[in-house]
């Protein structure tokens, strides 16, 4: 158990989201228009470059490819991306859409290696290589000879900025790293990027996001003061990555399902977007009935309706009450707006998803733009759990990403050294009873999951 870093939370996140931390690849049209190139992972791969065995290096790690291709730690999962497509459970996928005449191989290339059709690809590049260093980082051609040396001759000192104008992207902006991000960790309009209904039908899993848990599980260099300093990066602050992530879902989420050739699938809407586990209960016919489900103050929708899976939209509101409560009014009732009219029809419920995501787009860019202070995860921390936000928490989807949320930002405070690590072990039991509750859909307990949250949360607080 380590609270500096994040792994901590790796065991948990996989009982949670499966397989979801296999997927990754992005695509970028302005790679298109601007001629660059796809060079392939092998390309970075040097023993001077990012291929040594272990990470020695005095201005980057330089192990930075053998912890990508790590064959039994989520840092590693990029790399598998690919060939878990022919595992078990991908053939088994693709057999059963194949079989019903819903498959092509573009599908699912999107996410599972570096895809970009219409981007010229090197003599390097291998479909095989899953998800590689230019799905996050942007096709390479432009930056590749610049981004490791200070001076370029002519042009002058290389820089971050220079790079970036060159074609690298801009991972260390949290708007623009979420939007990398959730091009496969949620979906986006992009040839093969998303998981429909029929997908996890056929046994895909749950699609779940968190930028700050999945940047820290897929960090494979080090903030030190070549990053700082010569670089010019600036230091990752988890809150603000945690919160703009949390904008950036809601805002795609929104964005995707007002679409109507996403939003919708032939009569129905496109239940991708709806929570999961409001329908795939347990269903018996016994002489008395059994509610499978808690009424929640932030939908008003009709009884019986299924509901969108809210579970970045309860955790916006949280981040909007703590950290911009000059929007947080505005956005809940965008957010009950949306769930009203989802009883409404298909034409008010996309007008109300647009509405909805001009709010978070609006919170993402204040989220982004403010500075941030010691005592902001304790904020945050404290309205997850307050009375306003816990009878919030009725269903799996949301609870997960709650207890994920205050675990992520349990380890910030420790290593912004706000909390010990003694101080927080002796709260990882009940952040550990949380998990519990939500380690599966068919196992979860509201009330036992809210009570040992709040436990935790009143624990966090007490140590402000």
């Amino acid at each position: 158990m380590r609270f500096g870093g994040k792994s901590i939370v790796i065991g948990a996140l996989s009982a949670l989201t499966g397989l979801t931390l296999l997927a990754g690849g992005g695509s970028s049209a302005d790679a298109q228009s601007s001629g660059a190139r796809i060079e392939g992972v092998a390309t970075c791969a040097g023993s001077t470059c990012h291929g040594r065995a272990e990470g020695n290096g005095e201005a980057v790690r330089q192990d930075e490819i053998a912890t990508w291709q790590e064959p039994s730690a989520a840092s590693g999962a990029h790399s598998r991306a690919y060939a878990v497509l022919s595992s078990p459970r991908g053939r088994q996928i693709i057999t059963s859409l194949k079989n019903a005449g819903n498959y092509k191989d573009s599908d699912c290339l999107g996410c599972h290696t570096t895809y970009e059709p219409g981007v010229a690809k090197g003599p390097r590049y291998q479909i095989t290589d899953g998800v590689g260093c230019e799905s996050c980082h942007g096709p390479a051609s432009g930056w590749l000879a610049s981004h490791y040396v200070l001076s370029d001759g002519a042009r002058g000192q290389v820089t971050h900025e220079s790079n970036v104008a060159r074609g690298l992207k801009r991972l260390t902006n949290p708007q623009v790293r979420a939007g990398v991000c959730l091009d496969c960790h949620y979906g986006s309009k992009d040839t093969g990027q998303f998981v429909t209904h029929a997908m996890m039908a056929a046994g895909h899993p749950r699609v779940s996001f968190e930028l700050d848990l999945f940047s820290a599980l897929q960090q494979h260099h080090d903030e030190d003061a070549d990053y700082t300093g010569l670089r010019g990066k600036p230091r990752t602050d988890s809150v603000r990555l945690w919160a703009v992530g949390q904008a950036e879902a809601v805002a795609r989420a929104t964005d995707l399902f007002a679409r109507p050739d996403f939003g919708t699938k032939g009569i129905f809407p496109q239940y991708y977007f709806y929570d999961c586990h409001s329908c795939h209960r347990e269903i018996t016919d016994g002489p008395q009935r059994r509610l499978t489900f808690e009424t929640n103050p932030g939908r008003p929708i009709p009884f019986g309706q299924a509901p969108f899976n809210d579970e970045n939209i309860i955790m916006l509101s949280s981040v909007a009450r703590s950290l911009a409560p000059s929007r947080a009014s505005a956005f809940d009732a965008a957010s009950k707006d949306f769930h009203r009219a989802m009883g409404q029809g298909r034409a008010e419920a996309a007008s109300a998803a647009q509405r909805l995501r001009g709010e978070a787009a609006a919170l993402s860019g204040a989220l982004a733009g403010r500075s941030y202070s010691g005592n902001d995860a304790f904020t945050v921390i404290q309205t997850i759990s307050n009375t306003a936000t816990a009878p919030r928490f009725t269903d799996y989807s949301g609870s997960a990403q709650a207890v994920m949320a205050v675990d992520t930002l349990l380890n910030a405070l420790v290593r912004e050294g706000r909390i010990t690590v003694g101080a927080a072990a002796s709260i990882r039991g009940d952040i550990n009873v949380a998990y519990a509750a939500v380690r599966s859909p068919e196992g979860f307990k509201p009330a036992q999951f809210r009570a040992a949250l709040g436990r935790a949360t009143n624990a966090i607080g007490r140590l402000r």
